[in-house]
């Protein structure tokens, strides 16, 4: 009898030469690159958590939305965060999520999912460089220059 299994395949397909991709440079970049690709219909009503995939270089490899909840927070599996960042062969990210309330303040929710993705990512070998919070009003909280990460 023979053993039938399924077959695994990992993809990731880019559609744009790197040497154009936007580099991040700051908190400022980061937020910036966000807010123009975050659905502005959605913002202040639905939480929602990315992130924004790196090359070596601090290149954008494009931004995979991990989840969406709802008013007041969302669920993030670490499991489905690390698969794409290593199906995706990135080497750095910046974390983000929005508050529909308007709060800058990370939540104490918020301030242990950093430090359990940045404790796998040690692990890994891959970069943490910041976790930002965006409000509806175009306002960002930075992880990284508040020294939290």
């Amino acid at each position: 009898m023979k053993t039938k299994v399924n077959e695994i395949s990992i993809k990731y397909q880019g559609n744009f030469k790197m040497s154009q991709a936007p580099k991040i440079t700051s908190s400022v970049s980061a937020a910036e690159l966000l807010f123009e690709a975050w659905n502005k219909d959605l913002i202040g009503i639905q939480e929602c958590f990315k992130v924004l995939l790196l090359n070596n270089a601090n290149k954008v490899k494009g931004i995979f939305e991990v989840s969406t909840g709802g008013i007041t927070g969302t669920m993030v599996d670490l499991r489905i965060v690390f698969a794409v960042i290593l199906k995706s062969l990135t080497t750095s990210v910046v974390l983000a999520h929005n508050h529909p309330s308007g709060t800058l303040k990370p939540s104490e929710s918020d301030k242990r999912l950093t430090e359990k993705i940045k404790s796998a990512a040690i692990l890994l070998d891959i970069k943490i460089l910041d976790h930002l919070i965006l409000t509806p009003d175009g306002e960002y909280f930075s992880f990284a220059d508040e020294g939290m990460l």
